[in-house]
């Protein structure tokens, strides 16, 4: 069994020794939902670090900076934006102190909402767990690629996924992200410098790549930029994973601190994964990976540390290319290097399940909370949710499976989920909070509005001019979302004073 194998084992039978070590201090709905609310603010920062940095940005990103360079941060700048407003959020949210995303909508608008909120957060969640199975796939291929097809593969990490999920839900979720958020945080910010040392130094990397690669805007329009900002600020702003950290958490306090030390970590690992994928797109210019440059992090751990001769562009503009002998390097040098690429490899695999878990593990709380409990069994003892709750964790893992099976393109699947929550949620959530004139009218409008536009886009943009119809989603369904939210406010009934209480807002 080759070095790659062994630490993907460890990390495996380590998550997996985390989960049941979790699963006896599960008796209750709450415990199982929100972890009893007891998170302190340690483990809320690598929670919310490992929820956030998925395949969206190690597939999706890695490959968007592959191609186009450093301009693939606007899409990890929109969740930085959303962080700093984030903070201001963080205590209002653990005030609030529900389960779920529809508790919310409910509590300040109606049933309705609540509804509908469901169905765009399952078309959201779903989609994005499709996509970590995608990025576990590709990466057990590479590990055993005589063994595991990328298709196989996906079936792998949806059972290790759902396992992990339905053991002990929210306090298994949390305490897996924390050893997942160390193993990344550490082990990508080690291999950076090592990597770009081995690529010849920032100087040849940037002599081998395009100037546009280091460009702002790069060689992307400002609005495709914008599309990439926009739909990750939203999702981040209103995403409801994050809300049931915040719900999760032991105080107020807490969960203001870890939003603090959320937005250090993300500007950081986020940074640090762009910057690998143009390092690794200076080392790998052609050959497979330029086929799959979704891989391109993955392929740089089983690849780039190899102490070998190491193939640089050096010439101007990517025209002229000449090889770069490694020195001689002593078997502990040797070593070490191999243990580095292996534990970026498994720190990329950890992070993907990690995601996975987290997102899969939210929508199955919504259909037990919101629909389960709420219309069908409102008397259901704790021993009979937890049962139904797991259940429903294999059910949409099934389901986000599906979905993966049919999805060719990483980057496209997360900015269609990201439009569908950035338009249909974020708006009405943002202004449960902060907009005491908004009614439930409205926000049953918007949602609807949001969810239809998102989900019709492909079809309808077909008949329309080219200008507007090449464009994504994300300007027209949160257009429509927001004069929805907003005309339907001014001419119909205010919001009563109990919708308002819960918010503080009286």
């Amino acid at each position: 069994m080759n070095l790659h194998a062994i630490v993907i084992a460890v990390i495996v039978l380590t998550l997996l020794a985390v989960s049941l070590a979790r699963l006896g201090k599960v008796k209750t709905k709450a415990d199982y939902l929100v972890a009893g609310r007891t998170l302190p603010a340690f483990v809320l920062i690598f929670t919310l670090l490992s929820s956030w940095i998925g395949s969206g940005s190690l597939l999706g990103g890695a490959e968007n900076a592959y191609k186009h360079g450093f301009v693939a941060l606007w899409q990890a700048g929109g969740g930085w934006a959303g962080l700093v407003l984030i903070y201001f959020i963080a205590p209002r949210a653990r005030k609030f102190a529900r389960f779920t995303i529809p508790d919310l909508l409910e509590t300040r608008y109606n049933q309705t909402a609540r509804v509908l909120g469901v169905i765009a957060i399952l078309l959201t969640y779903t989609a994005i767990t499709s996509y970590q199975f995608i990025g576990g796939g590709d990466i057990l291929h590479l590990i055993f690629p005589s063994v595991i097809d990328p298709i196989r593969g996906r079936y792998i990490i949806a059972a290790f996924v759902i396992l992990f999920t339905a053991i002990a839900g929210m306090s298994s979720v949390a305490y897996m992200d924390l050893f997942i958020g160390l193993l990344a945080t550490t082990t990508m910010c080690l291999a950076l410098p090592v990597l770009v040392h081995r690529a010849g130094g920032w100087q040849a990397v940037h002599a081998a790549l395009p100037p546009t690669h280091f460009q702002i805007l790069g060689d992307l329009t400002f609005i495709r930029c914008l599309e990439l900002f926009i739909p990750t600020c939203l999702l981040l702003l209103g995403n409801q994973s994050m809300y049931q950290k915040f719900f999760s958490a032991k105080s107020e306090r807490a969960a203001r601190q870890a939003v603090v030390g959320w937005i250090i970590g993300t500007v950081i690992l986020e940074t640090v994964i762009v910057a690998l994928a143009v390092t690794g797109a200076a080392m790998f210019p052609t050959g497979e990976v330029s086929k799959a440059p979704r891989e391109i992090l993955a392929y740089t751990g089983m690849h780039g540390f190899e102490p070998a001769a190491t193939t640089v562009v050096v010439g101007a503009g990517g025209k002229v290319r000449s090889v770069v002998d490694a020195p001689a390097v002593s078997m502990t040098s040797v070593l070490f290097l191999r243990l580095l690429g292996a534990l970026l490899m498994g720190a990329i695999f950890a992070k993907i399940v990690s995601t996975a878990n987290n997102w899969l593990f939210s929508p199955a709380t919504n259909l037990v909370n919101d629909i389960y409990v709420r219309y069908l069994a409102p008397e259901a003892s704790n021993q009979r949710i937890l049962i139904v709750s797991r259940l429903m964790v294999v059910l949409l893992g099934f389901w986000a499976l599906f979905q993966s099976l049919g999805t060719e393109s990483v980057l496209k699947k997360a900015l269609y989920a990201y439009t569908i929550y950035s338009a249909a949620l974020t708006p009405v959530i943002l202004a449960a909070f902060f907009w005491r004139r908004a009614t439930a009218a409205a926000a049953v409008a918007s949602i609807a509005i949001g969810t239809a536009v998102t989900v019709a886009w492909d079809t309808v943009a077909r008949h329309l001019p080219a200008a507007i119809g090449q464009r994504d989603a994300i300007f027209p369904a949160l257009i429509a979302s927001l004069i929805c939210l907003f005309v339907v406010s001014q001419f119909t009934a205010q919001p009563t004073q109990q919708q308002l209480e819960a918010f503080g807002e009286v």
